[in-house]
């Protein structure tokens, strides 16, 4: 029977929801760099899904693939040699996104997005800026709540917590992502002291941009 909330247990056990990726691709009109993760969702025990409020843990899963020898090198300073892989292989964490849909019956589709860094500094950034081609082995790992019952029994059932999804992400849909705003481009992040003095560096040589700025000094004669 209802609680003194107006929420139904009795329904809780019966509602379940599974999802899967159908595709990902890059969101070429989002104002940063986007991956978006093509959903469905269904709901397999025939219950009323009046709101789904979705969060979503996207995890990089390295050891479930393999890489060339130039990868290896730019992976080095992540993972050691690949004698070491079996042991430093971990996965790592990418991102945490959430999206709320409307209610359904059955199945449905959502676009579950991801805005993507060129923070090297962050291992799985840095990862994924080293691939060269073929696709990022992801995990989708979910939780969130689920809104349904019949009318005037409201029931507010959490997403289990083993509910989870692999997803292969083509490393060409990631390149294409970051190329939108940052064609051809890496980023480096340096302390505020060392910023002033290529910004004073670059004054006093009358340089255009940081790419003269660096090629500059690195032309320099010891």
């Amino acid at each position: 029977m209802p609680g003194a909330n107006g929420t139904d247990a009795s329904r809780e056990t019966a509602v379940d929801v599974d999802f899967a990726c159908e595709e990902v691709v890059a969101d070429l009109y989002a104002a940063g760099p986007t991956v978006i993760f093509k959903m469905r969702v269904t709901e397999s025990s025939g219950a009323r899904v009046h709101a789904l409020a979705v969060r979503c843990q996207v995890r990089v899963e390295p050891v479930r693939r393999s890489y060339s020898d130039a990868e290896a090198e730019r992976v080095v300073d992540l993972f050691g040699d690949r004698s070491r892989w079996g042991q430093t292989m971990q996965t790592m964490q990418l991102a945490f996104v959430s999206q709320v849909l409307p209610g359904f019956d059955g199945t449905t589709t959502f676009d579950l997005t991801m805005p993507c860094s060129y923070d090297i500094d962050v291992a799985a950034h840095k990862y994924l800026a080293g691939l060269e081609d073929g696709v990022v082995p992801l995990l989708l790992l979910f939780s969130g709540t689920i809104f349904t019952g019949s009318p005037g029994r409201l029931s507010v059932v959490p997403v289990p917590w083993h509910k989870e999804t692999p997803v292969r992400m083509p490393v060409p849909v990631w390149r294409q992502a970051m190329d939108v705003h940052f064609p051809n481009q890496a980023w480096m992040r340096v302390g505020r002291d060392t910023y002033d003095r290529l910004s004073a560096y670059r004054g006093e040589h009358g340089l255009l941009g940081w790419d003269d700025t660096l090629e500059h000094l690195m032309r320099r004669e010891p």
